[in-house]
């Protein structure tokens, strides 16, 4: 059972399904040239606590990373532009994630389901954010969304109960969907206008 893998430099992208249920692997390492991390390349890879995205990326498929519960920590480089949908969805023990100023959209569910994900600083390249991308993010506490998001799914952040959204626009821009926040519109702190970092 594999449990390890160095991806040889020559290697410039990772296709669809390439470590599917690989629930042994635990390392990765990818390197310098791969542009590309294809649609559920890393699915159901139970046991992979650590991974180095290089910046040679620039785009994350759907379902990359879908059911990895063991991964703790993600930092995604500056090239990458869009994430796909699903893409991190079900990474039960992510507790942090960066997210670049190169990113310009964020999928559908593309983060649902990281219960141990406590706040997000949605970065000002961001022009879309997908329905539920953040739903079922039951440990957050903060969210910070930049003027530049103009299109926002339904649900975004449904079932995410108490926690606070700082929104540097003035006011809900016109292609945010009137259900953007689910079920938790009740319980989130909803701040426009705001200023800090």
């Amino acid at each position: 059972s594999l449990k390890s893998l160095i991806i040889p430099d020559s290697v410039t992208s990772i296709g669809t399904y390439a470590f599917y249920g690989c629930k042994e692997l635990t390392s990765i390492c990818i390197p310098d040239g791969v542009t590309s991390i294809g649609e559920s390349t890393f699915e159901d890879c139970s046991s992979l606590k650590s991974l180095i995205i290089p910046d040679s990326v620039t785009s994350i498929g759907d379902e990359a990373f879908y059911g990895c519960k063991n991964l703790t920590s993600i930092v995604i480089p500056d090239g990458v532009t869009s994430i796909g949908e699903r893409a991190f969805c079900f990474c039960s023990a992510l507790k942090s994630i960066v997210i670049p100023n190169s990113v310009t959209s964020i999928g559908e569910r593309a983060f649902s389901l990281c219960s141990a994900l406590t706040s997000i600083v949605i970065p000002d390249g961001v022009t879309s954010i997908g329905e539920r991308a953040f739903s079922l993010c039951s440990a957050l506490t903060s969210v910070i969304i930049p003027a530049s998001v103009t299109i926002m799914g339904e649900k975004v952040f449904d079932a995410c109960r108490w926690f606070a959204v700082y929104c540097r626009a003035d006011r809900q821009p016109f292609g945010w969907d009137d259900d953007w926040l689910g079920d938790c519109r009740e319980t989130v702190e909803v701040v426009w206008g705001y200023k800090g970092e």
